[in-house]
């Protein structure tokens, strides 16, 4: 029989969270799969938006947008390592 050996903490806090009862969390016994789509259309957003910075004037940007851009582009590529760090202990976990 193949008994499941769960991570310490079954739901692991982003580190993006901004406050001391984080509200997004991770489920560190979601499916491997699903950890992995999640970390990849969160890390496919972030390079779609630079590419877009990377294709746009920047005559065209306002000043006031540079932070907004780096905030999500900082929430997307920080949740989506983590979610890559959960799948990898995973397989650790596992093998």
């Amino acid at each position: 029989m193949n008994t499941f050996n769960p991570m310490p903490d079954r739901y692991r806090p982003l580190k993006t969270s901004y406050n001391d009862s984080p509200t997004l969390v991770i489920d560190t016994e979601a499916r491997h799969g699903d950890l992995l789509d999640a970390a990849q259309q969160r890390i496919r957003a972030a390079s779609d938006l630079l590419e877009t910075l990377y294709c746009m004037c920047f005559k065209q940007a306002d000043v006031k947008d540079i932070p907004n851009i780096v905030n999500a582009l900082y929430l997307l590529t920080q949740d989506g390592c983590e979610l890559l760090e959960v799948a990898k202990q995973q397989l650790s976990h596992t093998g």
